[in-house]
């Protein structure tokens, strides 16, 4: 975006996010100034700019949370609609350098470029650039990469970041066997009012339903919702986190055995980020 007539002697521009303001008169003429004017700040423009500041914040919040969407759930992707979104910069930023899968599970790779009409370009372990072409790829879950710790060790090496936490995201595997059908191993952490744990999960970006905060993920083409006792709404005394259960779209509750891997990380990850906010005594 150009810079806008702004008063007399004044332009404005979007920056780096942000309204910036430059002199068009003077020895400052030309010149991006350090802070907006005073006499700037209720200008016309500079309030059409701050409405598009805003507009693209969350134009650009809402891309990270649908590609966030597609890699939690491992769903397929079109190559084609990878293609068409690419040009804009909020999709190009939630997008780049993901792990993507093609048709053929060791077709993988960082994601550097989309093409129209459906063309991908990515970097493989092997270092090399590579073109893919399927109708569709996955954005797979963490959890589900085999070579994950070869990922991460290779995207260290490229100085690669992803605007979306994929190979970095904190996983948990199932174990062989759990008793029970409730996790406790996050339980019993201590907040000093229900408000605070459920403001905490809303900032976590988890949903707060009755007593519970709840993620919801699709595993294997199957909807399963892990919970966390929060405490009854309300309540204004002291509080503790709850165990960790499951349940489908029913509500009936889960077995271990029936809960997928994707599903089991994320519970566990909602779980450990809500005991992780705990308050702990001095010295503990």
């Amino acid at each position: 975006m150009g810079w806008l007539a702004a008063g007399d002697g004044y332009e404005v521009a979007l920056i780096d996010g942000r309204v910036a303001a430059r002199s068009t008169s003077g020895r400052a003429a030309g010149r991006q100034l350090k802070s907006l004017p005073k006499a700037l700040r209720d200008h016309p423009e500079v309030d059409r700019l701050r409405r598009l500041e805003e507009w693209l914040a969350r134009h650009a919040a809402a891309c990270v949370a649908q590609v966030d969407t597609w890699m939690v759930s491992s769903l397929p992707v079109p190559t084609g609609l990878l293609a068409r979104v690419w040009p804009d910069e909020a999709w190009q930023a939630a997008l780049r350098h993901l792990v993507v899968v093609g048709d053929d599970p060791d077709e993988v790779g960082f994601l550097r470029d989309a093409i129209a009409p459906g063309e991908l370009r990515m970097v493989n372990l092997d270092g090399e650039t590579v073109r893919l072409s399927p109708e569709t790829v996955t954005l797979p879950h963490p959890v589900l990469l085999p070579d994950l710790d070869d990922l991460r060790e290779f995207a260290a090496e490229l100085g690669l970041t992803q605007k979306v936490e994929q190979i970095h995201r904190a996983t948990w595997r199932k174990p062989a066997e759990v008793s029970g059908s409730e996790v406790t191993e996050f339980a019993g952490g201590r907040y000093a009012s229900r408000f605070g744990l459920a403001a905490r999960a809303t900032q976590l970006g988890y949903r707060v339903s009755g007593g519970y905060a709840t993620c919801r993920v699709r595993d294997d083409g199957r909807i399963a919702e892990a919970a966390v006792w929060i405490g009854e709404p309300y309540w204004e005394e002291e509080v503790r986190t709850g165990n960790l259960t499951w349940h489908d779209q029913e509500g009936r509750t889960l077995r271990p055995a029936e809960v997928g891997p994707v599903a089991w990380s994320e519970g566990m990850r909602m779980a450990a980020a809500l005991h992780a906010g705990r308050q702990v005594e001095e010295g503990s």
